[in-house]
């Protein structure tokens, strides 16, 4: 009877920590955010078309976007290699050849009109310290929906994990575990050097990274960590790819699980049962 009386005790103090004080600590350090967005309904300037001017966008790419950005798909190499982009601009501009895959229309429309506004980036960026790349505000509607719909139309039909994360995350981050260093030093672009991305998901959790490369603003407010953009399908790859480096034994330890749980239960019964036995033998 005694024995019971403790494990009462026991499951009674255990239910206070569980239920009132561990969910008060977890909303102190891991507060609610909004859920992801891949719609990006909070950028609506532009009203995006279903179809585009698929040959407008091509001239408008072509003489607009070139002077900075590769377009390996059309056949046209970036201007700069990486090291003299990095030292003008600050950052590598990536080849936009899979933009129209992996970024959401939407979100990829408002970027090239306001890049700093679509990327959540206006209180860094401002007429004083202007983004690296430049505003498309004079061009209409229209057009930018006609550009939008040629980098669509030359993006693959599907990209690799590891290539979107190259094309979305490598200008800046780093992944030492797989042998992808960063294109450039972007400390002074960004205002802090960008951390290394290989353990990242088992250090800040699977669902902190999807809500924070959606909307870093969310997590960390006021970080120089732009809004990536991504589509809700490209986004998923890049999780992928962070948690097959940062996490791969994640599906073995999942699978262990059970015969770990199985092991204490069955250890548990045999250490209840010797329990009873030696008590009968004192008594």
């Amino acid at each position: 009877m005694k024995e019971w009386k403790i494990l009462g005790v026991l499951v009674i103090f255990t239910a206070i920590l569980y239920i009132g004080v561990e969910p008060y600590a977890h909303s102190v350090m891991h507060p609610h955010v909004s859920p992801e967005d891949y719609k990006f309904t909070d950028l609506n300037d532009i009203k995006l078309k279903e179809q585009g001017n698929v040959k407008n966008g091509e001239t408008l790419v072509q003489s607009n976007c070139t002077g900075c950005h590769g377009l390996k798909a059309a056949g046209m190499s970036a201007p700069m290699d990486k090291a003299t982009s990095a030292s003008v601009y600050g950052v590598v501009p990536p080849d936009i050849s899979t933009a129209g895959l992996i970024y959401d229309k939407n979100y990829l429309a408002h970027f090239i009109k306001n890049p700093a506004k679509a990327a959540k980036l206006e209180h860094k960026f401002n007429a004083e310290n202007p983004h690296p790349m430049p505003n498309y505000e004079w061009m209409s509607d229209e057009e930018i929906n006609d550009m939008v719909a040629y980098l669509v139309s030359i993006a693959p039909s599907h990209v690799e994990d590891k290539k979107v994360f190259e094309e979305a995350c490598s200008r800046c981050h780093s992944m030492r575990y797989d042998k992808i260093k960063a294109d450039s030093d972007v400390t002074k672009y960004m205002g802090s050097y960008p951390p290394d991305l290989s353990i990242m998901i088992r250090a800040r959790s699977y669902e902190f990274l999807n809500t924070f490369i959606n909307n870093p603003q969310k997590q960390l407010h006021g970080t120089a960590m732009p809004r990536v953009g991504l589509s809700e399908e490209a986004q998923a790859k890049v999780m992928n790819y962070l948690e097959s480096i940062g996490d791969s034994k994640k599906q073995e330890r999942e699978e262990l699980a059970p015969w770990v749980l199985g092991y204490l239960v069955i250890l548990a019964l045999f250490a209840y049962l010797w329990k009873i036995k030696i008590w009968r033998e004192v008594h």
